[in-house]
């Protein structure tokens, strides 16, 4: 598998084509379906770290990546569905001199060795002072992925594990899916306008509410 890169001006996005412990109460209290449900995704971007992957902070090594559970059985079935897919990560790292790129698109290249191809990967490497307009909660990298993909944003759907992850969905006009993991915030939760308990019920709620009116 080959997997190249481009930097993308002007938000400067790198751009690649190619212990989970549960909130049970707070997810019984919380758990809802995205607004606008019934309306079939245009696409599915997925977080990386903590999402799709155990979040192993500025990790640049391949052999550390694990995959959060329910993972590959939530890829297959946005897969079957036929619903395109990119990947929108913050790696900061780069931006802080943690890590080189080389070393982000390695880690990259072994998540889709588990998982398969993923569409574009759309990954902002600058720190949270630089200002720029791709690092979420800002929507750049919503904006590219859904560009790549050639759909509007507002059909895109975006799973992540943060805060921010739903902040750059509504910033860009999508809609976003929050699975709590345990570095989420209680008001994270509150606030988001979806959750699920992990990514297979995450991509249930978005696939199974359009299929159910289809």
């Amino acid at each position: 598998m080959s997997v190249t890169s481009v930097l993308m001006p002007p938000v400067a996005a790198w751009y690649w084509l190619a212990g989970w412990v549960r909130l049970p109460r707070l997810l019984a209290d919380t758990a809802r379906a995205p607004r606008g449900g019934g309306r079939r995704p245009g696409a599915v971007l997925f977080d990386r770290d903590g999402t799709l992957v155990v979040d192993v902070p500025y990790n640049g090594d391949p052999g550390r990546v694990v995959l959060m559970p329910g993972a590959r059985e939530a890829v297959e079935r946005v897969r079957a569905a036929g619903v395109p897919t990119a990947v929108v990560s913050n790696q900061s790292g780069v931006g802080r001199g943690y890590l080189r790129v080389e070393q982000v698109e390695a880690v990259n290249r072994r998540v889709e060795e588990l998982l398969g191809p993923l569409g574009p990967w759309l990954v902002c490497v600058h720190g949270p002072g630089d200002g720029c307009g791709c690092r979420k909660p800002a929507p750049g990298l919503i904006q590219a992925a859904a560009g790549a993909l050639g759909v509007e944003a507002r059909d895109c759907v975006v799973i992540g594990d943060i805060g921010a992850d739903v902040e750059a969905a509504r910033a860009a006009g999508a809609r976003a899916v929050l699975v709590p993991t345990p570095v989420t915030r209680v008001e994270e939760v509150v606030a988001a306008p979806a959750v699920a308990p992990d990514l297979l019920s995450a991509v249930e709620l978005v696939l199974g509410a359009s299929e159910g009116r289809s």
